[in-house]
């Protein structure tokens, strides 16, 4: 499976090499940028150093290359057939956000992707954060391992819980109450409940409900991490694993 990284507002899709050429920019008393490469560099440490190994990546860069964003494929002995975790890293170089990372999960047939729990390597680019850099990722990565888990036990769960058309319809209009998506994208969640582009999700149970959700949702990488935890949020209580966020 490749792990697609879904552009917005003009971003361009780079190698990781590219990262190399993208300049940082001078820090000041009180702001530290960290380049992309070393974040993207400092993970993957990290990532080793918890025995998970990156099997597939991508980058891109907006902004002139101020925004990063990247997702890598993570793996860690077994292999789920149907989907993968994912690793999304954000970057920025002109404080529109600082840098963080979060887990999350791509399904194979139709590469949607869903994220919970998205945890800030540092409030800010403050002075210190390249020295506390290393000490603050394998934090941030033991965090997320735990979530993961706990994604395939919902992703179990969701399977499970059937779901009829009346259920769906209440969910997808407190879907537009909790800010998973706004009411003019609820006819793509509704057509894809109904008539699913992928056969994967012809029956009717919370899992293709999700993944009718999430196909609604492409286009959009800044906003999916929170629209997606939040419509884990949703569909957590629906199917009782309420807290498990």
């Amino acid at each position: 499976m490749k792990c697609n990284l879904i552009l917005h507002c003009g971003a361009e899709a780079v190698e990781r090499d590219a990262l190399k050429s993208v300049r940082t920019p001078v820090a000041t008393p009180t702001w530290q940028p960290v380049p992309h490469l070393r974040l993207v560099e400092q993970v993957e440490r990290a990532l080793a150093a918890s025995q998970l190994t990156v099997v597939n990546q991508a980058h891109a860069l907006s902004h002139g290359g101020d925004r990063y964003f990247g997702l890598l494929q993570v793996q860690n002995g077994g292999v789920n057939p149907d989907y993968a975790w994912v690793l999304g890293l954000r970057n920025s170089h002109d404080k529109r956000f600082p840098a963080g990372i979060v887990a999350g999960a791509a399904v194979f047939v139709c590469d949607n992707l869903s994220f919970s729990g998205e945890v800030q390597l540092a409030r800010k680019h403050t002075t210190r954060i390249e020295r506390d850099l290393p000490m603050l990722t394998e934090r941030a990565i033991g965090q997320l391992v735990e979530r993961w888990h706990s994604q395939d036990v919902r992703i179990v769960r969701y399977r499970e819980a059937a779901i009829n058309d009346a259920t769906a319809h209440d969910l997808m209009i407190r879907a537009v109450d909790v800010g998973v998506l706004p009411c003019s994208n609820l006819p793509k969640v509704l057509t894809e409940w109904r008539e699913p582009t992928h056969p994967e999700f012809q029956p009717r149970n919370t899992w293709s409900l999700f993944n009718a959700f999430t196909e609604a949702l492409k286009g959009n990488l800044p906003l999916l991490p929170r629209r997606t935890q939040a419509l884990h949020g949703l569909m957590d209580a629906h199917v009782g694993l309420a807290g498990r966020n």
